[in-house]
This record gives C-alpha cells, sequence and structure tokens, in this order.
C-alpha cells in the first residue's frame, strides 16, 4: 500500500489535455498542486499562518513565481551558475497571479498567506502562467484557508475573426490578441491583454468567451477539494464593535465630509491625516476619562477608512460632484510640452490634472537590444519601456532603487499598449527605449505614461502608425446602482469596485487592464465602461493630435543616423577577422557602431555622417571581389627574386611576375620597386584557387601616364 494518498483529475480543455494532482508532494505545505500541461509543469503550494501578527491591519499575501533552469534542461549563466534574483517575466507573472486571487479573501483576514508556484518542466508551445494560476487556485481551494475561490483563468486569441482558447506559441505570433482572464464561476476578477487596435466590442467578446471557457478548470477543481481537499479552517472575522463605529462616527463623519470637499490632494490630505490624529486623541481622552484601556488604533484607522468609502461613494451615486469637483465623464485638464530636453533623442512633459509624467525616447542601435535568456530559448526586445515613480510624485520620502513589482507591472501595460502602433524593425532599423519619470501622482500615472512615451516617441522622429492614449477608469457598485468614473483619481482607485486601464488609437483597443474587487459586476456593466472609456480616450487623443500632428521628419542631433549595405554573407568573416579583430579596428578608427546580420545586412550607425561613409568604404573594400581587367591602386608587401607581392584590397594581394613590370628586361627587381611603394596595377588573370596575377606592363602598352612603375626605383 503506497504511503500517499494520492488524488488525480484529467480533462481536455481546448487543445490540451490538463493533470491536476495532489497528496504526493511538498504534503508540509497547507496545500499543494502539480499542474500538467502537456508537458509543462508547475508545482503550485500554498503556507497560510494559523494567525495573524499582533497590530496586523493588512492581508499580507504573497505570490511568487519561479522559473527553475532545469525545466527547460539548462545551466544556468552566471558564476554561481544557480538561479538568481526574479526575471522580468517572473516578476509580472507574480502579479498576473496575485491580482484575481487576493480579492477572495475574506475582509479583516490578516493572516500572512505566501502562495509559490515552481516552474518545473516546460514544453516551449504551452506558456507556463495559465497552468501556474490554475495551480496557484487550486491549492488555495484544497488548503482550507478561507478562500472564496476557486478561480479560472483562460488565455485568448483572436485569429481569423475567432477566438482561440489557451493558443501556442506560434498562433500567438499571428494572433491579433493576448488576452489573460481570471475569475470565479459567477464573475471575471482580473484581465491583462494586448491587442493590435482592436474594437471594444471585439475586446469584451473575448472577456466573455475567456470566462465561459475557465468554467472547464474550475469544475476540475472542485472534484480536486471533494476528493482531496483538507477541513476549512475555524475563521471568523472579529464581531464589529458598534459602539466604536458609532463614537467615530460621531466624532469624525462631519469633519471627514468636510475633507471630501476639498479640491487639492494635497489639502485633502492634510486634512484627513489631522482627523485621523484628533479622532483618535478624542477617543484616548474618552477612554482615559471613563477608566478604561485606550482604544485599539488599527481598528479606529479601519473605521475611518470605511466612513470615507461611504461618504465618496454615496456622493458619486447620489449625483454630486466627485473628488475633485468634476462630473463622472469628464477628463482633468491637459497640458502638453514636446522637445523639453536638450539633448535627448525626444522628450515629453505630459501633465494631467494632478498627474504627470516626464518621458524620454532613445533611439539605439541592434546592439543596444534587450538580449532576454527565457525559459524558452533566447530572443531580443528592440523596444523597451520603463516606468519610475520615486517617493517624491506623491509628496513623500521613501525608498529609492531598484524598480518594486508595481512600476515593473506599470511598464509594461504602457509597453503593451504602444507596440502596436510602432514602426516594423523594417521600416525603422533602431533598438528604442523610453523611460517615464512620474513627477506627480494623483491617478492613473500608467496612463500618463502611454500618453508621454507616444508623444515623446513622435517627437524623437520614430513613425508611429498613430498617436495612442491611455485612460484609467473606476466603478462604484450598490445594489442596483452603478457609476463609471472617467479618469480616476488614487482616492477613487481604493474606495471604488473596479480599476480598469484602457489604451488605444482612434481606431481600436492596444492595451486592457481591469482588476474588479467585488463579484457581480455583469457583461452590460462593462460594455458601458468600455464606452465610455472610448470616449475619455478619444478625448485626450484630440489633445495630443492638437499638440503633436506625426513624428518629427528629422532625428535628434544627438540620435544616431544609420545607413544598411548588403555584403556577401561568406565576407561576414572577412569584416569580423580573427579575433573580431578588423570590426573592432572598423568601429574604433571611424567613431561607429556596426552590426552585421547572418543574412549579410550591414547597419553603421554614428553621430558623425563622415564616419559612416568612411566605414561603408572600407567594408565595400573588404568586401570587393578582384575583377579581371580591372585597374587597382597597390601597396609593395614583399619583393622576392622573381617578382612581387602587392596588397590591392583590404586581405587581397597578388603577385606582379618580374616579366609584368616593365617592357625592358629587368636584372634586378629593387631596381624598379621598394616595398612600400604605391603602383597601379591591372589584374590579367585569377584562378580556382583565389590567386591573382597582376600586371603593370599592361597599363604601360595602354598608354596609362603615370600607370606603373616605368622607371627604375631611386637608389637609396
Amino acid at each position: 500500500m503506497s504511503m500517499f494518498n494520492k488524488v488525480v483529475k484529467e480533462f481536455k480543455w481546448g487543445q490540451h489535455n490538463v493533470r491536476l494532482e495532489t497528496g504526493e508532494v511538498a504534503r508540509q505545505a497547507s496545500g499543494a498542486v502539480i499542474v500538467d500541461v502537456e508537458d509543462t509543469v508547475v508545482l503550485a503550494t500554498v503556507v497560510g499562518a494559523k494567525s495573524a501578527k499582533p497590530g496586523q491591519d493588512f492581508f499580507p499575501l504573497t505570490v511568487d513565481y519561479i522559473e527553475k533552469t532545469y525545466s527547460a534542461g539548462k545551466i544556468p549563466g552566471g558564476f554561481f551558475r544557480r538561479e538568481g534574483r526574479p526575471s522580468e517575466h517572473e516578476t509580472l507573472t507574480s502579479r498576473l497571479i496575485d491580482r484575481p486571487l487576493r480579492p477572495l479573501f475574506p475582509e479583516g483576514f490578516y493572516n500572512e498567506v505566501q502562495v509559490v508556484i515552481h516552474v518545473l518542466s516546460i514544453n516551449p508551445d504551452v506558456p507556463a502562467d495559465i497552468p501556474a494560476l490554475i495551480g496557484a487556485s487550486a491549492a488555495l481551494a484544497i488548503s482550507g484557508l478561507p478562500f472564496n475561490g476557486p478561480v479560472g483563468a483562460a488565455r485568448v486569441a483572436y485569429l481569423n475573426n475567432e477566438y482561440v482558447l489557451n493558443p501556442t506559441r506560434e498562433q500567438l505570433k499571428d494572433s491579433s490578441l493576448n488576452l489573460v482572464v481570471a475569475g470565479t464561476e459567477r464573475a471575471v476578477l482580473m484581465v491583462e491583454s494586448e491587442a493590435d487596435q482592436l474594437p471594444e466590442d471585439v475586446m469584451l467578446g473575448a472577456v466573455v468567451f475567456g470566462h465561459e471557457q475557465m468554467q472547464t478548470a474550475i469544475d476540475a477543481i472542485h472534484e480536486l477539494v471533494r476528493e482531496g481537499g483538507k477541513p476549512e479552517w475555524d475563521w471568523q472575522p472579529a464581531p464589529k464593535d458598534e459602539a466604536l463605529i458609532a463614537r467615530v462616527t460621531e466624532i469624525a463623519h462631519g469633519e471627514l465630509v468636510a475633507a471630501y470637499q476639498m479640491r487639492n490632494k494635497q489639502q485633502r490630505s492634510a486634512k484627513l491625516k489631522e482627523v485621523y490624529a484628533q479622532t483618535s486623541a478624542k477617543l484616548d481622552e474618552q477612554a482615559l476619562a471613563a477608566g478604561q484601556m485606550p482604544v485599539d488604533k488599527t481598528a479606529v484607522g479601519n473605521i475611518l477608512f470605511d466612513i470615507e468609502a461611504r461618504i465618496v461613494r454615496s456622493q458619486i451615486l447620489n449625483g454630486e460632484p466627485r473628488i475633485d469637483g468634476r462630473d463622472t465623464r469628464t477628463v482633468r485638464p491637459i497640458e502638453i510640452r514636446t522637445g523639453v530636453l536638450p539633448r535627448t533623442h525626444g522628450s515629453a512633459l505630459f501633465t494631467r490634472g494632478e498627474t504627470q509624467a516626464l518621458v524620454v525616447a532613445t533611439l539605439g542601435t541592434k546592439g543596444d537590444e534587450q538580449i532576454i535568456d527565457a525559459l524558452e530559448g533566447e530572443y531580443r526586445e528592440r523596444f523597451m519601456l520603463h516606468y519610475n515613480m520615486p517617493p517624491f510624485a506623491t509628496g513623500e520620502t521613501g525608498r529609492v532603487g531598484t524598480p518594486k513589482r508595481r512600476e515593473i507591472g506599470h511598464g509594461r501595460l504602457a509597453k503593451r499598449a504602444l507596440v502596436a502602433c510602432l514602426p516594423s524593425a523594417e521600416e525603422f532599423g533602431y533598438s528604442i527605449r523610453v523611460v517615464s519619470e512620474i513627477t506627480e501622482s494623483n491617478g492613473s500615472s500608467s496612463m500618463a505614461s502611454v500618453c508621454g512615451g507616444c508623444l515623446a516617441l513622435m517627437d524623437a522622429g520614430v513613425p508611429m502608425k498613430a498617436h495612442v492614449a491611455g485612460i484609467a477608469m473606476g466603478l462604484i457598485l450598490e445594489d442596483n446602482k452603478f457609476a463609471v468614473l472617467t479618469d480616476i483619481l488614487g482616492d477613487e482607485d481604493h474606495l471604488g469596485d473596479m480599476d480598469f486601464k484602457v489604451a488605444g488609437t482612434a481606431d481600436g483597443v492596444t492595451a486592457l487592464q481591469m482588476d474588479i474587487k467585488i463579484q457581480g459586476i455583469t457583461k452590460e456593466i462593462m460594455q458601458v465602461a468600455l464606452a465610455q472609456a472610448k470616449e475619455g480616450r478619444m478625448h485626450i487623443l484630440g489633445k495630443m493630435k492638437d499638440a503633436v500632428a506625426g513624428a518629427s521628419t528629422e532625428l535628434s542631433a544627438f540620435a544616431p543616423r544609420m545607413i544598411t549595405i548588403k555584403i556577401n554573407p561568406e565576407k561576414i568573416r572577412d569584416v569580423i577577422g580573427k579575433g573580431g579583430s578588423v570590426i573592432r579596428a572598423l568601429t574604433e578608427e571611424t567613431g561607429t557602431t556596426i552590426d552585421i546580420s547572418d543574412d549579410g545586412v550591414v547597419t553603421i550607425a554614428s553621430t558623425s555622417s563622415e564616419g559612416m561613409a568612411e566605414a561603408k568604404r572600407r567594408i565595400e573594400a573588404i568586401t570587393a571581389d578582384v575583377e579581371v581587367g580591372q585597374v587597382y591602386e597597390g601597396t609593395v608587401l614583399k619583393l622576392l627574386e622573381f617578382g612581387a607581392i602587392v596588397n590591392i584590397l583590404p586581405g587581397k594581394d597578388g603577385l606582379l611576375h618580374i616579366s609584368e613590370i616593365a617592357n625592358e628586361r629587368i636584372k634586378d627587381i629593387k631596381d624598379y620597386l621598394t616595398e612600400g611603394q604605391q603602383v597601379k596595377v591591372k589584374v590579367i588573370q585569377t584562378d580556382e584557387k583565389g590567386r591573382v596575377r597582376l600586371s603593370a606592363k599592361a597599363l604601360l602598352n595602354e598608354g596609362g601616364a603615370g600607370a606603373a612603375a616605368s622607371e627604375p626605383a631611386p637608389q637609396q
């Protein structure tokens, strides 16, 4: 009899066979599930602390997605030959898994929960992110933790006007859509996508299709729980202190209402801090007077936050102005300035209300492309977008350094929004890096990065296919009443039920990100929200087109220029030279950057047109073929008894026989030639071994004045 109580569930899902199993591996975790999708295998584990730490006032959930290089039959690079810090892809996948799981834990549950997913085997055709999300959901579902799941997930492509479930990597290359959707049986919770200017109804259709298809995975997880699930935790939320709620409401409600009449973020924040401090102080006075213990500051803070949420939400649902005085459909005032930094290749300052992004575009060569060593194989990225948000952007102090998960996620969203409208490498051979520096933030800084990024690219002379703008939307839902908010503030993001960001052109959507905090949002509500987002996007696009009609026709004086030439691929080694000696000398002496592709396309880049021209001339000389009958200006390299070795092209020498130097008979070649002497010669013969025979006499007989060494060399 086996020592394992193993439970296995198998099902067909789209074009893949899926296997879920538990009970054999990682049995000391609260929950552990292995997911196998066509040889892509992940181990998802969950551990939950049995109690919350004292004073804990938030839910400490961490999700770590870890790719093991052995899963692809590789040994890691680097000195230590082991996995190191998380890659950008691992960070983004961790966020992708975290986002739909977090809203399903009950309010007031503050026990630490850690979800760790290891990729153990990878099939290059089956990405591991969807199996990882399914595995994390299943591990939570069987763990017994208070988790209102399970969650399903699906990737959706759009090929030939049809939706495709969980496409292969090859199918994704041809798809105009790459969308990941996650949710429960009843509701969508998370959407992450990039698209090639698709209409809103196609995007919404993909969300609905994915939600329908994920039910197969959810059903399988339910079956796994029935056979292999652990007993549910006996956890109950702490009972609400109604007396304390009443006292806090009496003290603070009026002041909080007054705070939310302040339109300026800094003034409002200062007032809210003051209300929090005064409320705590007053409650402490009351407790001291009554001979009681001081009240729990965490509990008071939670009550005040709930009051804030009720105030803001009820004002909006009742048709009153929003926090900053706008109605639900108005975009904040926009200011645009381009060319703000004198020596960068392209720059833009995009300001929308109290959110501001300084965005810079830099052009580089193929050698500047990012090389990514993924499990599925190495590839290059010619377009990079990096997002930075220092603490001063919100008037705070804090850590400055390596980007956090949020910054990496926002940068990737902005990149997805812009990539569909970039010119191809054939149309525009540069590599491109965009950096968005958030200098002010009050909501929707990632979408400001999209707008500023598009403008900076155009300022740099990148021929974008269209203007791209982004907008962040919010939603408040109470019973049967709901309000969609255009261009949300930071406070509205925290207090609302849905945060979704839509980026695109006048023709369609290029990126959609949606995070829904509650269940009960219908397809109809999402339809209204997407339509209102399009209205806001078109408004912003109008402002952008007024400021910048199109891409600059001239590159910055500080940007590299490029020329491209084609050489025989068999001559590539001649240009590179032994150990790279030739190309290294070329780049150093001409001040250029030279990239050579396997098909013989040579790209020469430099800020100096003279340097480019010289590099081009030298490469053409190196790769030129010797032609019979052609005249060359050569250099005598070596004198022999029977003739001279003459260099006529870089790396190409020929024999000038003593009988081909002059019409008269020559007794001593040193009487006519010296080493280092310049001499004009004609190619009279080449053989199959590449040997070249030269003649100076032939030029004399043709009457070429000064064509050859017609007179004896001067004696030293």
